[in-house]
């Protein structure tokens, strides 16, 4: 009886995990299949984006504000204050950057997504797209997956300039370092790999996203209650997909 429950279980986690690729797939397929839906995509990207920057923004710079504090409190044992700077610029565009604004936009967004489609699934407004011959991949799933594909690059890439710079009120008012030597020891050590690998995760964590909002909402069931299960699970699943993913995109980039 345990080896049932537990076979039953792996198969139906492996079950789930080919539905969900089914899913993107068809959705991705949605986004090359003309007519595409401008309109919405358009509002998605301002919905995304724009609405996503003050927690995206106050994130960053209080991230990069802590790294340069915690950086010069560990570092200054070692007379290694020169490396706050190197240190903050690495991880904020490698790591925290596209990490902690995947998260932020990951409970905001995928908890939206799947909060308004599974409500359109329980009020049978998907159905009637249906019988209307509008396919709802092409026409919901599509401009959410590419708007979020799309913005989250642009968000992260401001969330970096903005933890570096919280990184440098830190270390100039605070640990009076001087404002030549954090950016000269900044620009020193920053390299284009480390930005472009960041706003690929970014990429990748943005589809996550979508696909996880998406996919949690358009099969939600049971009224309201089922409309707050899919949001749960859907914020979940989005965070757990952005961790796992960001080591394996990290192993890939900077595994030696």
């Amino acid at each position: 009886m345990f080896l049932q429950k537990i076979g039953q279980k792996t198969l139906h986690f492996f079950n789930m995990i080919g539905h969900v690729i089914m899913f993107a797939l068809y959705s991705i397929r949605g986004i090359f299949t003309p007519p595409f839906n401008k309109k919405g995509f358009f509002q998605l990207l301002l919905h995304v984006g724009y609405y996503s920057l003050p927690v995206v923004g106050l994130t960053a710079i209080f991230s990069g504000m802590v790294l340069a504090l915690q950086s010069f409190t560990g570092f200054s044992r070692f007379s290694a204050d020169s490396a706050v700077a190197s240190v903050v610029v690495i991880s904020i565009t490698r790591e925290l950057g596209p990490v902690l604004a995947g998260l932020m936009v990951a409970g905001r967004v995928s908890a939206s997504m799947a909060a308004e489609l599974g409500t359109m699934r329980v009020t049978e407004q998907i159905d009637a797209l249906k019988i209307l011959s509008a396919n709802p991949f092409q026409y919901l799933m599509a401009p959410r997956i590419l708007a979020a594909t799309l913005i989250l690059p642009l968000l992260v890439f401001i969330a970096d300039l903005i933890g570096v710079f919280g990184g440098y009120l830190i270390c100039v008012y605070k640990l009076e370092m001087t404002s030549v030597q954090y950016i000269s020891d900044t620009l020193l050590y920053l390299e284009t790999m480390d930005v472009i690998t960041g706003l690929v995760k970014a990429a990748f964590f943005g589809f996550v996203i979508s696909i996880m909002g998406c996919y949690h909402g358009f099969y939600t069931k049971g009224g309201a209650q089922g409309v707050g299960k899919a949001t749960t699970n859907a914020v979940v699943s989005a965070c757990i997909l952005i961790l796992i993913s960001n080591y394996i995109l990290t192993e890939i980039f900077f595994a030696r």
